[in-house]
């Protein structure tokens, strides 16, 4: 595919500064007010990918409504670059929206529904023209040109949608769950390529979804709310693998929780009994003797064998092709396990007394 030099690289990514900003809704049915965004302090570099990720209620739409202009902070200010954005209405912010609903002109065809913002920017037409192939280019709709939106598959939509907010050349370009209304597989591969899109052109992205698959995936930096705070900021490995609390820990990923009490640390190692059973955990957090902490495992962190670690009674063994899937109780605790490539492993069935094992290194203390 070859591109026109002008849209390999982004006009001018811009990043968003969040400073103290919070968004105070009345709740109809109790007539109280409550904080939909809490005291929200972020700052987002220029050409980065950065996803807003939790469950409905968080405030991460709010968020981005906010940094698009569509609502108004209550407290705190909204830099775009060096510029301070909260008095500026949406038409004159430098961003553009991907709507979850595509909002495209459905008596408009594929090219008119692209041109539409340039238009209204006064553009002249052989920019215009110039500037909408270049997009339809890059998200592989050319020849699609006089279609009709109706005409077209949700995917085929969502990237006129996607080439609408670009062709504006925005310094920073939101994504409101875009990618909600396709089907699995067709999700799997919009995500691929609003990411090359964003690589290619080096643009900034806010992105929001509550799907933590997608989030890891498309993501530099995961920015995962709850009840209106950031729970915890960082890269998909950091949120993955060193999760801050239970509730992030839960809600990226399958997770395992171990009940332990602190029997002493060296350097980085601590040494937790688990039952009558002594673990050592990698951690740098500090720890004292006697203090009851959780163990966070994954369920491909755990191993499952004749001896180990901590003993367990099988309550579920189910192949599932590339992986044995396991249940085990360590005392009164559900452990999943994913026993990757068992094909030359010893299978274990349900009522099987064995053993759990785990690397010190891929186990987290909370």
């Amino acid at each position: 595919m070859t591109m026109n030099s002008s849209i390999k690289t982004a006009k001018n990514p811009k990043g968003i500064k969040l400073d103290h900003i919070s968004k105070i809704y009345r709740d109809p049915k109790t007539g109280k007010d409550f904080f939909a965004v809490h005291d929200v302090s972020l700052d987002i570099a220029p050409g980065s990918f950065i996803t807003l990720l939790g469950p409905s209620g968080c405030g991460k739409t709010t968020t981005l409504r906010m940094i698009a202009g569509f609502e108004s902070p209550d407290e705190g200010e909204i830099y775009l670059g060096d510029e301070a954005i909260n008095s500026l209405t949406p038409n004159k912010r430098d961003t553009a929206m991907v709507f979850q609903s595509y909002a495209l002109f459905p008596h408009y065809n594929v090219y008119d529904n692209v041109a539409y913002g340039l238009r209204l920017r006064k553009v002249p037409a052989a920019e215009i023209r110039r500037r909408v192939t270049d997009i339809l280019a890059l998200v592989e709709l050319s020849g699609m040109e006089q279609r009709m939106t109706n005409q077209l598959s949700g995917g085929q939509q969502q990237r006129v949608a996607l080439a609408r907010a670009l062709v504006v050349e925005p310094g920073v370009l939101l994504f409101d769950e875009p990618l909600s209304n396709l089907d699995a597989k067709l999700r799997v591969q919009m995500r691929t390529e609003i990411r090359r899109i964003q690589q290619t052109l080096g643009i900034t992205a806010i992105y929001v979804t509550h799907d933590q698959s997608e989030a890891m995936a498309i993501s530099d930096q995961i920015v995962l709310m709850k009840s209106g705070v950031i729970a915890q900021a960082g890269t998909p490995h950091e949120i993955y693998y060193h999760p801050v609390s239970e509730f992030v820990a839960d809600f990226i990923g399958e997770c395992n929780f171990l009940a332990g009490t602190v029997a002493g640390s060296e350097g980085d190692t601590v040494t937790l009994k688990v039952g009558e059973s002594a673990v050592q955990v990698q951690s740098g957090l500090p720890v004292t003797a006697g203090e009851e902490r959780k163990i966070v495992l994954r369920p491909e962190a755990v191993t499952i064998g004749d001896e180990g670690m901590i003993p367990c009674d099988v309550v579920l063994s189910c192949f599932m092709g590339s992986y044995q899937n396991y249940h085990v109780m360590v005392g009164d605790t559900l452990v999943k396990i994913c026993d990757n490539c068992p094909i030359n492993k010893k299978i274990f069935n349900e009522g099987d007394r064995a053993y759990i094992s785990f690397d010190k290194a891929c186990a987290h203390i909370l």
